[in-house]
């Protein structure tokens, strides 16, 4: 991939979190969502690659636009798999939570893993402790040997875990163990970048979630030298179906990082919708401009780039205006 067509996804994104931005806190998830989705369908039309949509909204027959398999980009350029999360966290958006974010990822193609949407058991950490954990690993035993890689004590760690019923026993067993808990609603892409950036005290990502998901983080998680490990878990006779489809036949099979993106290059790109971890939110600073604040980096280099851009509205015609 040409290391220009990092610079012009980031665009994609920063067009998403302005559309969604227009919904915040109006308790209208799906608005929000088809917002962000129109103005990235919109903006990828520019972008000059040959893109392929391998992670979207859905099938073709569930989805207008960014449905598995619809072709972006102006035609020209590389060939690319793409994923896309219009917005990770609707319901965020929707109630003006935090760290809702608009993010993609792009890989050469055929090497992003098309992963069925289905819930998917996950561990992410940093470069310190990549190659050193492994899923099948209790619970209490990752912490020790993350502990051990991050030169910290088990009480100083920080262990991200989605706020579900399910995962009641593993924060139970996290706190009997002695470390820090940190809870949150949605967005596990976040989460899972936040363990390889050391601005954010984040040590170790654990627990479930989307299986698209987790081929987004994967990305983001090659680009910055960490790991992601994770496993399929089917809950009916349909989804093991399509785990087969995928060649995959035993859903026990761990997934590392180079079976959800294989190539040795990767773009991951996202933008702050609403105040996170990573990103800020979009800030409206009178006068039609507005501020949005993105990451962007490359697998190849370990390139990464915190980009603040102003906006002026009125050259946005994808972002609603309103008198």
């Amino acid at each position: 991939m040409k290391r220009e067509l990092a610079l012009e996804v980031v665009r994609v994104t920063e067009g998403a979190a302005l559309a969604a931005a227009s919904w915040l806190g109006r308790g209208d998830k799906i608005s929000a969502d088809g917002a962000a989705t129109n103005a990235m369908r919109k903006i990828f039309d520019s972008v000059n690659m040959q893109g392929k949509v391998v992670i979207g909204e859905g099938e073709m027959d569930e989805a207008p636009m960014l449905y598995i398999g619809e072709e972006l980009g102006t035609g020209n350029g590389p060939q690319v798999d793409i994923a896309v999360d219009p917005i990770e966290g609707t319901n965020i958006v929707a109630k003006g939570y935090s760290n809702a974010i608009t993010v993609l990822a792009i890989a050469d193609q055929g090497t992003l893993l098309h992963a069925p949407d289905m819930y998917m058991e996950k561990l992410a950490v940093g470069p310190a402790a990549a190659g050193k954990v492994n899923i099948n690993d209790s619970i209490e035993k990752t912490i020790d040997i993350v502990a051990e890689a991050n030169k910290k004590r088990v009480q100083d760690l920080t262990i991200m875990i989605l706020e579900r019923d399910r995962h009641q026993d593993l924060i139970n067993r996290i706190r009997a163990k002695g470390a820090r808990v940190k809870l949150f609603s949605d967005n596990d892409i976040s989460a899972a970048i936040a363990t390889a950036l050391p601005d954010t005290g984040v040590d170790l990502f654990v627990g479930s979630g989307g299986a698209p998901e987790g081929v987004i983080a994967a990305a983001g998680l090659k680009c910055l030298g960490g790991e992601l490990q994770g496993r399929l878990l089917p809950e009916n006779d349909d989804e093991i179906l399509r785990c087969k489809q995928m060649g995959i036949d035993n859903p026990d099979k761990v997934l590392m990082l180079n079976d959800l993106v294989s190539g040795d290059d990767a773009i991951f790109a996202a933008t702050g919708v609403t105040s996170g971890d990573i990103l800020k939110e979009v800030r409206y600073l009178g006068d039609n401009l507005v501020e949005t604040d993105s990451i962007v980096m490359r697998a190849k280099t370990k390139t990464i780039r915190f980009i603040k851009t102003i906006h002026h509205l009125e050259h946005k015609p994808y972002v609603q205006q309103e008198n």
